[in-house]
């Protein structure tokens, strides 16, 4: 638990205890009033459409008893109504809370693991969290928090846990950086490079840069797909590779799958002559199992403890989640969306009897590389025998242009502006036995499509 006296923060982006205690602890740092219990530290951080400086006095009345605030002028009769709390003010809340996390962190003597890659970040970190469980106590990222500010949360939320498994995201150039330099994970784990975020490094080489950023802070091996081709080339030319533990299903690794398939129970390989099982449909599911092996052997887990594991496996809402609904089929992958793992979602609608139909839209954050990727997309269509393609938006309807050309039924492929066209087209298309894959930018409000068909 977070146990650092007032005195010892004074230091940190230039704080100033306004009115208080200078002997009492932090405790509990939230950053969202709703969720203030008696006692918590509130700090004020300012986003790009709110300023969380400016609810100090709702997080007061919830029961606070500090709030670290910044640029804020306070209302001294409010203050007055609340005798026994702290205000300490601040330069910057974000800075502060970042340095204060990286105290933290060098008091910690328990492992850090790091997750990162263009997909599959939190599931990988999901996974590998349920199989350390099955013998540590594990703290980890709450959800996507995996900026510096849901990083240095995480780490500031520590109580009684083991063990702490980190997600690390990024847009640009060193902001991995940043978050392996307050983490210092023992153990990194690289999913793949992709194309999420191209608009903004320029590039796939740029994106393995970013992501290879996170060697800075490591102190162990790093562990990374080498089916991916930028992460293969650079494992083969690295003078390091003596530390880097590799997975695949294509290429030859540390741990390989073999003898894969499919079917309405999951999906199942085989490891090292172990016969696996997952739950979950998909060719990524498996990668995501086997960095589960991987972490396990180094914190020696039981390979059976894994396989049962896996067996049981709880997905995150929105993220290829399987919907019966009367005699449909929906496959609600709404949270987020990439190149890659839209090749993986199409991949598990093929796996389906009955009528398939993909209703895909724009892939935000690409730049100028926004048409030609929906056009590698369109390009799957016919290869995963796809029924029926509905699209919306202006760079999904690339992926509708490429797969008529390729061979498409032109009949079968419907563009449309909004969801709510896309949603009145379904509902009246829409029989029995079929299977319905919902997927796009978190933006597009894809949700609201698997609701309402």
């Amino acid at each position: 638990m977070l146990k650092i006296q007032i005195k010892d923060i004074l230091n940190i982006s230039n704080a100033k205890l306004i009115k208080g205690n200078i002997n009492e602890y932090l405790t509990n740092i939230s950053k969202d009033t709703r969720t203030i219990n008696q006692n918590d530290t509130y700090i004020g951080l300012k986003g790009e459409t709110y300023d969380g400086n400016t609810f100090y006095k709702e997080a007061l009345k919830k029961g606070a008893k500090t709030c670290i605030l910044s640029n804020i002028n306070l209302d001294n009769n409010i203050l007055n109504n609340y005798p026994n709390t702290n205000i300490i003010l601040v330069d910057d809340t974000i800075d502060f809370l970042v340095k204060l996390a990286t105290i933290k962190r060098e008091e910690l003597k328990i492992p850090i693991i790091a997750v990162t890659g263009s997909v599959g970040k939190t599931s990988t970190k999901n996974i590998i969290a349920d199989i350390l469980s099955t013998k540590y106590k594990v703290l980890k990222t709450s959800g996507n928090l995996n900026t510096n500010i849901g990083l240095a949360l995480t780490l500031l939320s520590l109580t009684d846990e083991e063990i702490i498994v980190l997600e690390m995201g990024m847009s640009k150039f060193g902001e991995i950086s940043e978050l392996t330099n307050i983490a210092k994970p023992d153990v990194a784990v690289i999913t793949n490079i992709g194309t999420a975020h191209i608009g903004n490094l320029g590039s796939r080489e740029n994106i393995l840069k970013a992501k290879l950023e996170i060697l800075e802070g490591l102190t162990g091996p790093l562990i990374i797909n080498n089916d991916n081709d930028l992460l293969s080339a650079w494992y083969k030319n690295n003078p390091i590779s003596s530390k880097i533990i590799t997975y695949g299903i294509d290429n030859l690794s540390t741990y390989q799958a073999e003898n894969l398939s499919y079917d309405e129970n999951g999906s199942h390989f085989k490891l090292k002559n172990e016969d696996v099982n997952i739950n979950v449909l998909g060719k990524h599911f498996i990668y995501n199992s086997l960095v589960a092996f991987a972490v396990g052997d180094l914190y020696e887990i039981n390979h059976e403890d894994i396989i049962k594991k896996l067996k049981n496996l709880t997905l995150e809402a929105n993220r290829m989640e399987i919907i019966k609904r009367e005699d449909l089929t929906i496959i609600n992958d709404t949270y987020n969306a990439s190149y890659d793992s839209v090749y993986y979602a199409l991949e598990v609608l093929s796996y389906f009897k009955g009528r398939k139909i993909a209703v895909l839209g724009d892939i935000l954050e690409l730049g100028k590389w926004g048409e030609q990727i929906h056009r590698d997309i369109g390009k799957l269509i016919i290869k995963y025998h796809i029924d029926e393609l509905i699209t919306v938006g202006p760079l999904a309807n690339y992926i509708n242009i490429e797969a008529t050309k390729d061979g498409f039924n032109e009949s079968l492929a419907h563009n449309f502006a909004t969801n709510q066209e896309a949603i009145k087209y379904l509902n009246k298309i829409k029989k029995a036995n079929d299977t319905i894959l919902v997927k796009a930018s978190h933006g597009m409000n894809f949700k609201e499509i698997v609701d309402l068909i």
